[in-house]
């Protein structure tokens, strides 16, 4: 059996009251683990808020291998251009206007992939929301920074080395394979 007290005060006092009047009713009543309600939602909730923890634990595991993911596959997409990028220098371009030639490509796939990304994201918030617990299903600040580190990883793996690829000799960027 629990009980729920309304109180103000002390609670070891409390206990003790209400064990000396549990005891002068009845002797072998058990009375035993007294808590406030904090702690008691506390106990009851543990299990909730550890799935809860990780649940977040490996979101932001996956977060940083997305980005890791993204940074690798535009790096190599960028490095796969050397050649390109080479006879560009070679015929005159200027280095500023091949990284934005460059890294803008790459911002456009990039804004691509987060506007599915979103509307995937927002559409399936909807089946989860059962199981969000003081979290709104379309959590901005959740929705807004995941989608700065995926652009910003983007952003890099682009222009890093496109600026590399921009700085070597054009005859040794036509070389490379």
């Amino acid at each position: 059996m629990t009980w729920a007290l309304h109180a103000t005060g002390d609670l070891g006092t409390l206990a003790a009251n209400v064990r000396r009047t549990l005891r002068a009713r009845d002797s072998n009543l058990p009375f035993y683990e007294v808590h406030t309600l904090d702690e008691h939602i506390r106990i009851a909730s543990w299990e909730s808020r550890l799935y809860a923890e990780l649940m977040t634990v490996f979101s932001v595991l996956a977060l940083i291998i997305a980005a890791l993911g993204i940074y690798g596959v535009m790096a190599y997409s960028v490095a796969q251009r050397t050649r390109e990028i080479g006879i560009r220098m070679a015929l005159g371009a200027a280095r500023a206007d091949v990284q934005r030639l460059v890294v803008g490509q790459a911002l456009r796939l990039t804004l691509f992939g987060i506007g599915l990304g979103l509307a995937l994201a927002f559409a399936l918030t909807r089946f989860m929301q059962s199981i969000l617990f003081g979290v709104r299903p379309d959590d901005p600040p959740t929705f807004v920074g995941v989608t700065l580190i995926l652009a910003l990883s983007s952003a890099a793996a682009a222009w890093l080395p496109t600026a590399r690829a921009v700085r070597v000799d054009p005859v040794v960027a036509l070389r490379h394979e």
